[in-house]
């Protein structure tokens, strides 16, 4: 899998990731927002009301919780929700084999932070694909090796 597209538009930026999968649309919707599905892939992620207007909740890790609003919901098509100042989005779009999933995070300012996010995004739709074909990935290796990429392109994208 190759890097996200990122690119700077006005005055944020946009990462664009791609998928072609070989599992239909209802598939990979189960496992974007079923909590028993999403844990297998970002534990700290939950559908705490999935809704327009619903929300994420996202485990801190030190006992608190965050809400993460969901601003954009079209069944088997588009899941939209906050990330904190950002926004992330995945779409889905149906074809004879399968579907292609696409995640594109808007960021409002880039920060020493967001490689790490963006090697994130890319390795947790890693996960998603090999534990849909019955696969395994060695996710901190993967992420290691994704984040070393993410801060180039980010350096590439803001110099």
């Amino acid at each position: 899998m190759g890097i996200a597209v990122i690119e700077k538009i006005e005055n944020h930026y946009r990462a664009h990731f791609e998928r072609r999968l070989q599992h239909n649309v209802e598939e990979v919707w189960a496992w974007l927002t079923e909590n028993e599905k999403l844990a297998k892939w970002f534990n700290e992620l939950r559908v705490g009301d999935l809704s327009e207007g619903g929300f994420m909740r996202f485990d801190m890790q030190d006992g608190t919780f965050e809400e993460l609003a969901i601003t954009e919901l079209k069944l088997y098509s588009v899941f939209q929700f906050s990330w904190w100042a950002d926004t992330v989005r995945f779409e889905l779009f149906p074809d004879s084999d399968g579907c292609k999933l696409v995640l594109i995070e808007t960021i409002e300012k880039m920060t020493d932070h967001t490689p790490k996010d963006l090697a994130g995004w890319h390795v947790c739709l890693d996960v998603i694909e090999a534990l849909m074909d019955g696969r395994t990935i060695e996710r901190m290796e993967e992420w290691k090796k994704w984040y070393e990429n993410y801060k180039q392109a980010v350096k590439n994208v803001t110099s």
